[in-house]
């Protein structure tokens, strides 16, 4: 049950740190808002060193290492995904692979579900296709390209979450403040090399140190509730982090959360009811 709701907890950061830097995005080059939220997420990550602690063997810092390369392409995929678009198409997929290769990995290691997990777990996998679907889901067809990014930015996503529960136990956050040292730095060198085609947009300083900060928060979530859990179960309730998003746009944006989103939400409150049950 802990677990449970760390990785709900987790997947709310997500979806509204995912939603701050969509909208940080909006206003200048997305690497100019990456540029921001990825050393606000690392001093997060500092600042909860001494009360959580962190060893820096060989396990944390090698799979902290490949969590941050990871993570680095998940960024540089996913934005390249949705710009290609269509977004309510290309979304889902991303959001699907990213639950079904953590859960992949997780039976195979020998996690077992009891019989609500396994209704509940198929059932969280179709909520996170019906919440991230927009109006009109199907309407436009991606280019061949656009959809391999899609299958490419999901997997980088599960890489991260996968490298992350691969770390010793013990290791406190030492394998967070590694992989977000690596990720910073690999995003403000391509920034820097790129530092002309960035544009004179300004970014949005406090919305992207937001957003930088909660998916510090979600990844120290996540990384709990996959010790205290099972990768299957808590890796699919992460990856309903579009929900949060949904709703925050309905809130902030006055955005229309349409019938499939609704029916989604639904779903998910279900798949997260049979899921406290395994």
């Amino acid at each position: 049950m802990i677990a449970l709701l760390l990785a709900l907890g987790s997947s709310v950061a997500y979806g509204c740190a995912d939603f701050l830097g969509g909208l940080g995005a909006r206003r200048a080059h997305v690497l100019r808002t990456v540029m921001i939220a990825a050393p606000a997420s690392l001093v997060v990550e500092l600042l909860l060193w001494p009360f959580l602690g962190a060893s820096f063997g060989a396990g944390a810092l090698g799979w902290g290492v490949a969590s941050g390369f990871a993570s680095a392409a998940a960024f540089a995929l996913l934005y390249r995904t949705l710009a290609l678009g269509p977004m309510n198409v290309l979304s889902p997929v991303t959001a699907l692979v990213s639950a079904v290769l953590p859960v992949g990995v997780g039976l195979t290691q020998g996690e077992h579900l009891a019989v609500a997990g396994l209704v509940g777990l198929p059932l969280a996998l179709v909520a996170v296709v019906l919440v991230s679907a927009g109006h009109g889901a199907g309407a436009a067809r991606p280019s061949r390209t656009a959809l391999l990014l899609a299958l490419g930015a999901g997997a980088a996503i599960a890489l991260q979450l996968i490298f992350l529960h691969q770390a010793p136990s013990g290791s406190g956050v030492a394998p967070l403040l590694v992989g977000r040292a690596v990720s910073s730095a690999v995003t403000l060198t391509a920034a820097g090399l790129m530092h002309r085609r960035l544009g004179p947009e300004r970014p949005a300083y406090a919305m992207s140190a937001a957003a930088g900060m909660l998916d510090s928060v979600a990844n120290l979530l996540f990384l709990l509730a996959a010790r205290s859990g099972d990768l299957a179960v808590v890796a699919v309730i992460t990856a309903l982090y579009p929900a949060g998003t949904v709703l925050l746009a309905r809130r902030v944006l006055a955005e229309r959360i349409h019938p499939g989103q609704l029916v989604g939400l639904g779903t998910a409150a279900v798949a997260v009811s049979l899921l406290a049950l395994t």
